[in-house]
């Protein structure tokens, strides 16, 4: 009798010390990440998911990737804090997901766009006031330029850093309606199309929601770039509430 009594009560202890772990992950505030593609797909993609994950941990939200649409449910996302377009493209919601999307954000939702998710969606007015300008060309190859932070804390020294990647051009010029947070300096690359005042990130309130957005984000290394990854934090604070500065 004492054999199976001492025996159970040792599989509970060890219960013991693991149950309150649980409670802690599931209060974490959880971010949607979404990769879907119907256009050009990134081939960094999956090291783009993975970086953005790891920056969620850090900053202590949780975070589920997926690909299916379907998870665009009003029920769904009632448990989300924010969701997350990185480098998605084409037309990748129906008109009911759509509908999701945009309750979601009205009603107090955060949106994050990275690179092409600023390439989606272009039938779609308000998802193209949600992102803040759609994308229109970029110069062929990868281009370097200077990046100029409006805020202090993101570049390594100062305000300003050094990039190599896709520079996208947009439609239209976002700052008349949105927060400019960084822009690119055209003269240091050929394939600029915006002159002397080019964002490539910005912010903005959508109805009761927020939005961030970077342009950057086509190649893989850049995931790996401490800048970057502290561009992507502070987007990721702001637009899950967890900062009023973007």
């Amino acid at each position: 009798m004492r054999l199976r009594v001492a025996l159970p009560t040792c599989v509970l202890a060890v219960l013991a010390l693991m149950v309150p772990a649980l409670p802690a992950l599931a209060s974490m505030p959880t971010v949607l990440v979404f990769s879907k593609t119907t256009g050009w797909r990134h081939e960094s993609i999956p090291t783009a998911v993975a970086a953005v994950q790891r920056v969620a941990m850090q900053e202590s939200l949780y975070s589920n990737a997926t690909e299916d649409a379907s998870v665009f449910t009003a029920e769904n996302l009632r448990g989300y804090r924010a969701v997350i377009f990185v480098n998605t493209t084409g037309d990748v919601l129906d008109a009911a997901q759509q509908q999701a999307l945009h309750d979601f954000i009205e009603n107090g939702g955060g949106f994050m766009g990275v690179h092409s998710a600023a390439d989606t969606e272009y039938d779609w007015p308000w998802y193209g006031q949600l992102v803040g300008a759609w994308f229109r060309s970029h110069p062929p190859g990868l281009q370097t330029t200077r990046v100029l932070f409006e805020q202090a804390g993101i570049a390594e020294h100062g305000r300003e850093w050094t990039v190599t990647d896709e520079i996208y051009n947009y439609r239209t010029n976002p700052r008349a309606q949105v927060q400019v947070l960084a822009t690119v300096t055209e003269a240091d690359y050929e394939g600029g199309t915006m002159g002397a005042d080019h964002p490539i990130s910005w912010c903005h309130a959508q109805g009761k929601g927020r939005a961030w957005y970077t342009g950057l984000g086509h190649e893989a290394r850049l995931y790996e770039d401490a800048t970057f990854l502290r561009q992507l934090a502070r987007g990721l604070r702001y637009v899950s509430s967890r900062a009023d500065e973007c």
